[in-house]
Parts: C-alpha cells; sequence; structure tokens
C-alpha cells in the first residue's frame, strides 16, 4: 500500500445550530456549522435532502446557486435564502 499524502489533517472546535421550520413551499431541517476553516462561511447540512454546501453571504447573492446545491425550485429557495440571510 502506498503512503498517504494529506493536504491537511486538523480538528478545531465548532459550533453546530440545529434548525427546523416551515416554510410556505417546503419543511427545512438544517445544521449550521461555525467554524474557522472556511474563512468565515458556514457549513449548510440539508439533514432531509442529505446535501450540504459550504456558504457565506456572497454565496447567497449568487443566482441560482441554492437552486442548484439544494436541488430546489426558485421559491423554494428563496425561503432559504431569507432565512440564511438573517443566520448568516
Amino acid at each position: 500500500m502506498t503512503e498517504r499524502f494529506f493536504l491537511y489533517d486538523e480538528t478545531e472546535s465548532t459550533t453546530t445550530r440545529y434548525i427546523s421550520f416551515m416554510g410556505e413551499h417546503q419543511r427545512f431541517d438544517l445544521a449550521l456549522i461555525q467554524t474557522d476553516h472556511y474563512y468565515g462561511k458556514r457549513i449548510v447540512l440539508d439533514i432531509q435532502g442529505s446535501r450540504f454546501a459550504i456558504i457565506g453571504r456572497d454565496d447567497l447573492d449568487e443566482p441560482g446557486y441554492l437552486e442548484q446545491v439544494f436541488k430546489l425550485t426558485g421559491e423554494e429557495a428563496a425561503e432559504l435564502r431569507d432565512f440564511l440571510y438573517e443566520v448568516i
């Protein structure tokens, strides 16, 4: 077996916030993980949809980003985007 080449192998403390809310179009069950590793961005996990993304405010401004990453309709993504603007 060949030797592994690690790009990084770090351990750090994180803060995780679990949130569940019902929008007009969909229920969202999320985990928001705050870490220093991604330059102030949060890891957003869609627990029910088994999808995740590293998201900062700049990503929320990117047209179509949430729709693509979380496989949402425009209306569903708008609800999620509004919520994430409040917490990120």
